[in-house]
This record gives C-alpha cells, structure tokens and sequence, in this order.
C-alpha cells in the first residue's frame, strides 16, 4: 500500500456481511469457511430443547442439518443419547425405571418410609368417621345422664307426693263399711264409733244432744225398742279368746241394759248400763250430764267376729250409743 492509495477496498467494503449484499458480491465477498469466527453466522448459538444438546460432543456446523430427535408412544419421553443418535424409550407411566436407585438403597443414603395411600393414588385424609362417632358417644352419654337424672328426681317427687297422699287419704280399713273395723295399729284392738255400726230395727243417729264423745257428738237413738241393733264387725283380732267390750252411753239419770250377741250365740250377762255416777252427777231426765261408760267380756275367734247390741224382749233400752271398742280383760 502507497501514500494515496488505500489499498483494494474502503473499510466500510471489510464488512463481514457484504456477501450477502449483490454490491458485496459483486466485489468479490465470499462467506467465510468453516464455523466462522466471532461475528460471522456459523458462530451463533442455536436454541435447543432442554436436555438436547449434549456437551463434549461436536456440533453440526453451519448450513447442517440435526438430526430429528426420536418419536416415542404418548405419555413416554425419549431419552436423548448422543447428537444424532436415537435416544432410549422412557418407561410408561408408573412402570419403575432401570436406572432409578431409591435413596435407600444407596449406601449412606437416608432411609424414608412411605406411607401407603391405600387408595390408587390419592392419600387418606383425617379419619373424620372415628371423630364423628366419638363425638356421636359424647352426646349420647350427656343425654343418658341428663335423663337419669330427670327420671331419678321425679321418680323421688311421687314418692314425696305418695307419702303425702297416704297421709290424708283414709286407708281401705278406714273407709270399710260402717259396721266394720280393724285396729288402728299392729298390737292395738279396733275400736268405732257408734254411729259407723250397721244400724237396724229403727236405730238411728242424733247430735242434738251434747256431749257424746263420737267424731261431731253424733250418736245413735231410736234403741229404746225390742229388735233395735248396732252390729259390729271386727276384723284383724290375732288370737282367740277372751276380751273386753267397752261401751260408751248415754242415759236420762235412769238405768238401762241390752242383750249382746256374739258370732250369733247371745251372752248369758246383759251388758249393763246403769248411772254409775249416782243422781247428784246424772239427775233423772237429764241426758246431757248422763253420758258414762260400761264394758262386757266377751269370748272371740281368730279373725273376724261379729258383735250385736241388741234391745231384746225384757231389756231396759232407754240409752244413747256413743262409742264401742276392745281391750284385753285385767
């Protein structure tokens, strides 16, 4: 190269490029050979899958073509092998592959455990039925325990409730025919009012006059008669014997008697029903200050006896019945 002469080409004719143009061309630009140097095409990089390129290995040069990689089935990946090579066929889907090692079984490797889904795939979740029946059993034990307790107080409160009943309802022995009785308790001999006997013959029941002992002083008249009777029946009496019939009555200051009948056999003695207290206490006529009391013996049967007052031909019946009753003989 001389002074003026800038030699075969300008610098802006060293385009690397200027083959490509028909002015480069037609200057004689040629590509270059081989891969080409920094800025010449055959040095750019070529985007590749991922796993394709393979390093250590020559790549194809400039103007050649790759190898198409491998097809495989669906749901399979080839595995690359060298550049231009087929690749090896990838397992199916949940077929083991020859070339996985479990950590496991490496030496030194960490040893896991898996925990089997028991289900194709898919784990098991919390175990909400065993949840849901232990809750289930709660619930049922509180009910349980709450009805007991209900079941428990009402069954207390009818009780409570019975045991008053039984003290203001009459007992069946109370409320029996009136010409019965039975003692008011174990080891005591009934005793009745008069006016609860079975009355016959005209006998009847009066309070005008004051003073009977009888629940309301109601008494019995109309006695003084011949076929007039007060029956008793006496249930509950334990041993056979001899006992006391005691008789409250009530007369006008004069004596009086009547004729008793047990179980159908008439006393030989008349029960007696004199003025006791003498004419100073019980003047004659007056009945008010004639009430007294008298008693018999009489021989009964195990059980139930029947006893009669009766007003029979020959009696002196001119009293009031007030009250009769058992004792044991002295």
């Amino acid at each position: 190269m001389t002074p003026g002469n800038n030699g075969a080409s300008t610098p802006e004719d060293d385009d690397p490029f200027g083959y490509l143009y028909a002015d480069g061309q037609a200057n004689g630009a040629t590509p270059p050979s081989g891969g080409g140097g920094y800025g010449y095409p055959g040095s750019v990089n070529r985007v590749r899958a991922v796993g394709e390129r393979q390093y250590g290995q020559q790549q194809p040069g400039y103007g050649q073509q790759q190898a198409a990689a491998p097809t495989a089935p669906y749901g399979q990946v080839p595995q690359q092998g060298t550049y231009g090579q087929p690749g090896q066929q990838q397992p199916g889907y949940g077929q083991p592959n020859a070339h996985y090692a479990a950590p496991e079984t490496v030496p030194g490797g960490a040893t896991t455990s898996r925990q089997s889904s028991g289900g194709g795939g898919r784990g098991r979740g919390p175990n909400t039925k065993g949840l849901l029946i232990g809750a289930i059993a709660v619930v049922a034990a509180v009910v349980i325990g709450i009805g007991i307790a209900m079941m428990g107080g009402d069954s207390s409160g009818d009780k409570d409730k019975g045991g008053d009943q039984a003290g203001s309802t009459p007992s069946t022995s109370a409320s029996a025919s009136a010409e019965t009785s039975s003692p008011a308790a174990a080891g005591e001999l009934p005793k009745s009012d008069a006016k609860a006997l079975r009355l016959e013959g005209g006998t009847t029941t009066a309070s005008d006059v004051k003073g009977a002992k009888a629940a309301g002083g109601v008494y019995v008249n109309g006695f003084n008669q011949v076929g007039a009777k007060a029956v008793w029946t006496v249930n509950g009496i334990e041993k056979a014997g001899a006992y006391r019939l005691d008789v409250a009555y009530g007369i006008p200051g004069v004596d009086a008697n009547a004729t008793l009948v047990v179980n159908g056999k008439p006393n030989t003695q008349p029960l007696n029903m004199k003025n006791f207290v003498g004419e100073a206490q019980a003047p004659k006529g007056n009945w008010e200050k004639g009430w007294q009391t008298t008693w018999a013996q009489v021989n009964l049967n195990k059980g139930t006896n029947v006893i009669e007052i009766t007003c029979a031909t020959g009696n002196q019946c001119e009293a009031y019945l007030d009250q009769v009753g058992l004792s044991k003989l002295k």
